[in-house]
């Protein structure tokens, strides 16, 4: 019997509170309870039966006809239904609630959040929910260059960028040269696909292409200027480390959409400081 799987086993006994499930008619060993008030009108010994096997609130194997929001080798959202001193408590559409421990957050939730997960085993042989939902995407979407998508950010790695769940089903990336702003753990995203690769995963931008996004660059700036009423306390002299901080942009992406107000007369800069005409 597969833990966290919907699977056809057939009944080998009944009993006055269910049936007993097997994988084989004939075995009468290896069997899981399926509770009576869900076994259907006029089964009988040897019918074929399709259920989740999962394990009831003593750690015991339990088999359901109910159809859970979530299988192994899957991913959906589910909802928080309560937190505890283990972890979060996830509605996954079965009398006991599945938990998604600390660990297995890559940020902390709360009652009523959405997140987006998958099912492992854990060391006790239960089954658990992980925000880490790589391994089960899948990396044959219809995507193509240049289309739009919505997707979940899930993970982040100093070294490669952001990951992200198109659709809450496929494997994509936004590269750290594509990050604009901040982009946050458990958010959706919008983004251009820049990339198909050849194992089908997705390569995404959250950038505009270049000629539009010197505009949008440029009217941040007016707007970090009007916070400032009128005089940014800083040129694009200063260090990246500023510049990302307060505009959320790289230097040069600064430099572009500094360059194009000073062009369009909407500035003027001086040794020190940037001013709005």
């Amino acid at each position: 019997m597969r833990l966290g799987e919907r699977q056809i086993l057939y009944i080998v006994k009944k009993v006055d509170f269910g049936v007993y499930l097997a994988e084989d008619p004939g075995d009468t060993e290896n069997r899981v309870l399926l509770p009576g008030r869900q076994v259907p009108e006029g089964a009988a010994i040897g019918d074929p039966l399709e259920v989740f096997i999962y394990k009831d609130s003593k750690d015991r194997l339990i088999a359901t006809t109910n159809v859970p929001k979530l299988v192994m080798g899957e991913v959906a959202e589910l909802t928080v239904a309560q937190t505890g001193r283990i972890g979060a408590f996830l509605d996954w559409g079965l009398e006991k609630d599945l938990l998604l421990p600390f660990r297995e957050q890559v940020k902390k939730v709360k009652e009523g959040d959405k997140v987006l997960v998958s099912l492992y085993v854990d060391k006790s042989q239960r089954l658990c929910a992980t925000m880490n939902v790589y391994h089960n995407l899948q990396s044959d979407s219809p995507y193509h260059v240049q289309d739009q998508v919505i997707g979940r950010a899930y993970a982040s790695s100093e070294e490669f960028g952001v990951f992200v769940a198109v659709d809450n089903l496929y494997s994509a990336l936004i590269p750290k040269k594509e990050l604009y702003g901040r982009v946050d753990l458990g958010e959706d995203v919008r983004a251009r696909v820049t990339r198909v690769q050849p194992d089908g995963r997705l390569v995404l931008s959250i950038r505009e292409k270049s000629y539009l996004q010197i505009h949008k660059d440029a009217e941040r700036v007016l707007e970090l200027l009007d916070s400032y009423e009128g005089v940014l306390p800083f040129n694009d002299r200063v260090s990246p480390a500023i510049i990302l901080r307060e505009t959320g942009m790289s230097k040069n992406e600064f430099k572009r959409a500094v360059g194009h107000l000073l062009k369009a007369g909407k500035i003027e800069i001086t040794e020190k400081v940037i001013r709005k005409k």
